[in-house]
């Protein structure tokens, strides 16, 4: 069967199998592998994108699923010639080791700051709680998102103080 599907603001046009997963249909027909696949049943959250505007664990979306549909993946995080605040918080706060888990954190991470500002730690443990990190006890990813906060918020007042 044909999909077309918007990843990162860029159609892609695919004859793919009806059982394909969106993970597989990322790494294997885009060449997107910064969405990794972990555990297969759903558990870890390493596989984490957006459908439109919405995290999933795409090892549970069927490519076909997402035809007409809007994927941003890891890779369409940064903005050109940077990083995302996400992105630099979990450099500055140590919030990856091994990085298996780190683009599903990122993807969640980004959701929960667009949702809400100025997480508490329980809101962020929380908004996590479907992703598994077996490195960092996530004393640090929980850091980095606050970071990642704080650089945003300082962000707003900069410009609301140029205004």
């Amino acid at each position: 069967m044909q999909v077309t599907v918007t990843v990162n603001d860029t159609d892609h046009t695919r004859e793919v199998e009806p059982r394909l997963l969106l993970v597989h249909f990322l790494r294997d027909e885009l060449g997107l592998t910064g969405t990794h696949w972990g555990c297969d049943t759903s558990n870890c959250g390493t596989c984490v994108v957006w459908l439109d505007e919405q995290p999933v664990k795409s090892c549970t979306v069927l490519a076909a699923m997402a035809d007409g549909h809007r994927v941003r993946t890891v890779e369409g995080l940064a903005p050109p010639g940077g990083l995302d605040p996400v992105q630099q918080g979990f450099s500055d706060q140590h919030g990856l080791q091994c990085g298996f888990c780190t683009p599903g954190m990122l993807m969640t991470s980004r959701w929960l700051l667009d949702h809400n500002p100025d997480p508490s730690e329980q809101e962020i443990r929380e908004a996590i709680s479907g992703q598994i990190c077996r490195c960092t006890g996530y004393e640090n990813i929980v850091r980095s998102v606050r970071a990642a906060a704080a650089m945003e918020q300082a962000a707003v007042q900069h410009q609301g103080a140029q205004a």
